[in-house]
């Protein structure tokens, strides 16, 4: 399991360029056998990164793995597995459109369906200083009932059963952001209804299943 862990994160990592910049963005999953969360370290772009870079923490924190530091937003992380159990996977990117709602302070409605993937909506969470506690408090207090969010002033957010989930709506949710972004910028943007969300909702639930 471990293996199959480390593997996932540095494939998962060398896919996440074209949505964060630099060594912005971060990426864990956690080991349901053991617990133990393997998280990117701080420092090297996740697309750098090789599996001897990750660093295995427990649940407070304490280095288990690794020789590294790890990530800069394991608060983050931490507070996420903390409140949300069922979680497997934490994604954390500065993808661009995202970003730039997330700058100005405006939430992503249901501008389309693929928002359903997240929730009724993708919430904000208010600013709190990187690596904090606090931040990690707020995006998960924001996320109760929302599987992404955007960060104010700071970037995106993004949580599933695994790691492949969790990637693939960082991704979607990226998209969506872009599209509200260029609807906001067209004119006003026609949402679709709470009923139409919780046909949508109810749809997604059984996507491929």
């Amino acid at each position: 399991m471990k293996k199959d862990i480390r593997r996932s994160l540095v494939d998962y990592g060398k896919r996440i360029e074209p949505l964060t910049s630099g060594s912005g963005g971060n990426l864990s999953a956690r080991d349901p056998d053991t617990g133990i969360i393997w998280i990117s370290p701080t420092g090297i772009a996740c697309h750098d990164m090789k599996a001897g870079d990750l660093v295995g923490i427990d649940e407070n924190a304490k280095v288990v793995s690794g020789n590294g530091r790890p990530s800069s937003e394991t608060p983050l992380h931490l507070e996420l597995y903390r409140k949300r159990p069922e979680i497997g996977a934490v994604v954390h990117t500065h993808s661009v459109f995202a970003t730039t709602l997330a700058c100005l302070h405006v939430e992503i409605p249901a501008v389309h369906y693929l928002v359903g993937l997240a929730g009724e909506k993708v919430p904000l969470a208010p600013y709190a200083l990187f690596g904090t506690p606090e931040l990690g408090k707020a995006v998960a207090e924001t996320m109760a009932r929302a599987d992404a969010a955007l960060m104010a002033n700071h970037g995106l957010v993004a949580v599933g059963t695994d790691l492949g989930a969790a990637f693939n709506l960082a991704e979607q949710i990226e998209f969506v952001a872009r599209i509200y972004y260029q609807c906001l910028a067209a004119g006003k943007p026609a949402l679709l209804s709470c009923d139409q969300m919780r046909q949508v909702r109810r749809r997604l639930a059984n996507y491929g299943r």
